[in-house]
């Protein structure tokens, strides 16, 4: 009983150790002042950058306990590669713009549109109608991921990136590339209302005297199963102006998002605490930074296979607002149980090791026992075996006390069987003095 006892309390207090510890390293790890996220910095000049600032500067001015440590890139790709390579904890990206295999969404900044822009009574009515044509697209850092984008839309219809020739002007010179028919169309990639589509559809409004058409794309929800980097949107009637308004009815085509994504690794409860703290600010993130106010939080269903929410993040968006008490209580819970587990594991193993000796310590009983009941009939020669067996057994107890390999619990079992073994052993020697008229000697 003496010994169960004692493997209930090892048990206990093991188990309850790995607990402690488990929710001593959460507070430290969650609370530690010196938590440090990294960050790329965003293509220079472009939206993405605005907005990495406007968050980094509002986010330490809400959790001056977290430092941003910038990391400069050249190119979008370049902010990919980053995060598949662990160098950066936060990135933005934009969804045809190589994303990071590794990515997963925390928020949408932004849908751009893929906007393919004609002048008014155009023969071109989609894009498979660009065959043979020349577009043109806006100068600046993007041009080239906006012609890649451009070739990706091409590959549906069976063209052939060099069957359509491209021309990278400034907005300003594309209505009168347009009106002098250097160019048959434009794509301007960018958000719904201020942005480079609305630039170029006033653009070419001015230099050609007419209302500009936004060309649909039927296709694209065949076209989003086919690239998953695209996602079908609706543009409103009027929605990049013009008079008459542009277009003039809703029209289908296809958009990319803008992500904040952070590494699939990365702790839920983290993950998570970034989205609130985007979708709890955004006000003051508007402030900062207006391309902020088309943020929103990304679609819990959404089963795409690329740059999918984050599961801290769903949580969150799942729960509602938790407070921070509630998240950190949730990993005590989950580095808690397993810690415990492990803790009883070993404690188990404790108590099996225990186990083992304590049947070590009762076979050398049972060992002192036979010898006891053996010395009854034993003749002379054989009650002086006996007493060297158990005086082998008596130094290999006493060797085990000493070096702590036994049971203490059976301290008392094993004195009495040895006490009874030399009992037995001294009675025997006295028959057998009695009988032969010799000296009795005593076991010992």
């Amino acid at each position: 009983m003496f010994g169960l006892l004692s493997l209930r309390k090892t048990t206990f207090v093991i188990a309850s150790a790995f607990l402690l510890i488990g929710a001593a390293l959460a507070v430290l790890y969650f609370t530690s002042p010196r938590a440090t996220l990294r960050v790329t910095t965003g293509l220079q000049g472009t939206a993405g950058e605005k907005f990495i600032n406007a968050f980094v500067a509002v986010t330490k001015t809400a959790h001056p306990r977290v430092r941003f440590e910038p990391v400069p890139v050249a190119n979008a790709v370049e902010s990919s590669k980053a995060m598949e390579d662990g160098k950066v904890d936060i990135a933005l990206v934009r969804t045809d713009i190589s994303p990071p295999s590794n990515g997963q969404t925390v928020a949408i900044m932004r849908r751009d549109v893929v906007a393919f822009i004609v002048p008014a009574n155009s023969s071109i009515s989609d894009p498979s109608g660009l065959a043979g044509k020349t577009v043109a697209i806006p100068e600046g850092p993007l041009q080239q991921y906006n012609s890649n984008t451009l070739d990706t839309i091409l590959s549906y219809f069976n063209i052939a990136p060099d069957k359509v020739k491209r021309v990278f002007l400034p907005i300003s010179e594309i209505g009168l590339a347009i009106h002098h028919k250097q160019a048959a169309a434009a794509l301007a990639v960018g958000p719904v209302g201020a942005g480079d589509p609305e630039a170029v559809v006033a653009a070419i409004a001015k230099a050609t005297k007419g209302a500009p058409e936004l060309l649909a794309v039927d296709q694209a929800d065949a076209i989003v199963k086919r690239f998953p980097q695209f996602e079908s949107i609706d543009v409103p009637e009027g929605a990049f102006k013009g008079h008459p308004p542009t277009p003039d009815d809703t029209v289908t085509c296809l958009a990319v998002t803008y992500r904040f994504v952070v590494p699939e690794t990365m702790l839920n409860v983290v993950a998570g605490l970034i989205g609130k703290s985007i979708f709890d600010t955004k006000e003051k993130l508007m402030a900062a930074s207006p391309i902020v106010s088309q943020i929103e939080a990304p679609d819990t269903d959404s089963k795409s296979p690329l740059l999918p929410i984050h599961p801290g993040v769903v949580s969150y968006l799942s729960s509602g607002n938790q407070s921070f008490l509630d998240s950190l209580q949730q990993y005590m819970y989950i580095i808690g149980i397993p810690l415990s587990l492990f803790g009883s594991l070993g404690a188990v193993l404790i108590g099996q090791f225990r186990n083992k000796k304590l049947v070590t310590d009762q076979q050398q009983v049972y060992e002192i026992l036979v010898i006891a009941d053996a010395a009854r009939t034993a003749d002379a020669t054989e009650v002086d075996r006996l007493e060297g067996e158990l005086n082998t057994l008596i130094a290999d107890c006493v060797n085990k006390l000493a070096k702590g390999s036994t049971d203490t619990s059976q301290l008392p079992v094993s004195s009495l069987a040895i006490d009874h073994a030399r009992r037995a052993i001294d009675k025997r020697r006295r028959e057998l003095a009695a009988q032969s008229g010799a000296p009795v000697q005593e076991a010992g």
